[in-house]
């Protein structure tokens, strides 16, 4: 029988309380993995610790905080003895909001907002993460996005967060070879309870919620499916496992990007995702 591919393995996983990052979880503990899963939401936690048991433990924080990404890391090399993999997923959408669309003064705290989970979380998690992961030979693994590479897969600021993730990627896998392997996965579509910025007045929003995305994805994606969360979590399984030991500076696009002709545009009351 074939071994699991994670056995042995300490992850950390930003917003793993919901959506892509609680299947991230799921998967990787399947796999053998043990789990320190990062979310600032209690409840989502304390529901995931009780389905994953021993195999995780939780942090209750926010990834714009120093303090709290190094409690993560802490965590992790008290509870389990070591650090393997970190994985910045956290992050929040702009629901395609235009530049037009969007106030100056409610851009301007907009950006930052959006900026600081999007971009400095990974940043400050990967500066958190760098020296038990230097110790362990291990490697870093980001979620990007479709819109990493192309437009529409937001708006103006989600988009700009994204290509700036991809450029962040790159530089860390220079800066950080050979001892730290720093890759990403760039999923496209998903119904999850993903928000925005609550300087848009988006913290209550969802884009399962809001957004008609299966529908949008069946329509428009090459393969004309709409995926879900756990659809996606090999990728982040295989650059995590030693069958990726050659991987670094490499993103996995799995964001079926399809026909050229894009979504109709919506109104700002009618918004897709």
């Amino acid at each position: 029988m074939t071994s699991p591919w994670l056995q042995g393995v300490c992850a950390i996983v930003t917003g793993a309380a919901s959506g892509l990052g609680r299947a991230i979880s799921r998967r990787f503990v399947a796999e053998g993995a043990c789990v320190v899963a990062f979310d600032r939401s209690e409840s989502g936690l304390a529901e995931l610790k009780n389905e994953l048991g021993a195999a995780a433990e939780t942090v209750v924080g926010d990834v714009t905080s120093t303090a709290d990404n190094r409690a993560a890391v802490i965590t992790a090399l008290t509870t389990f003895g070591s650090l393997d993999v970190f994985v910045g997923n956290a992050g929040i959408w702009d629901f395609q909001r235009s530049l037009e669309e969007t106030d100056a003064n409610e851009l301007a705290t907009a950006f930052d907002e959006l900026f600081a989970v999007n971009v400095k979380g990974y940043l400050l998690g990967a500066r958190a993460a760098v020296g038990a992961l230097r110790a362990s030979g291990g490697s870093m693994i980001f979620t990007l996005s479709n819109a990493s590479f192309y437009p529409a897969g937001g708006g103006s600021l989600y988009t700009a967060s994204k290509h700036a993730g991809l450029g962040l990627v790159r530089q860390l896998a220079y800066e950080l070879a050979p001892a730290v392997r720093v890759n990403a996965v760039a999923p496209g579509g998903m119904a999850t309870g993903l928000s925005g910025p609550a300087a848009m007045g988006l913290r209550d929003e969802s884009i399962s919620a809001s957004f008609p995305i299966d529908d949008i994805m069946r329509r428009h994606g090459a393969l004309r499916r709409a995926a879900t969360p756990e659809d996606y979590v090999g990728a982040y399984v295989l650059l995590a496992s030693k069958q990726s030991l050659t991987a670094t500076g490499s993103v996995i696009d799995l964001s079926s990007v399809g026909t050229p002709s894009r979504p109709e545009k919506t109104s700002p009351d009618n918004r897709e995702g």
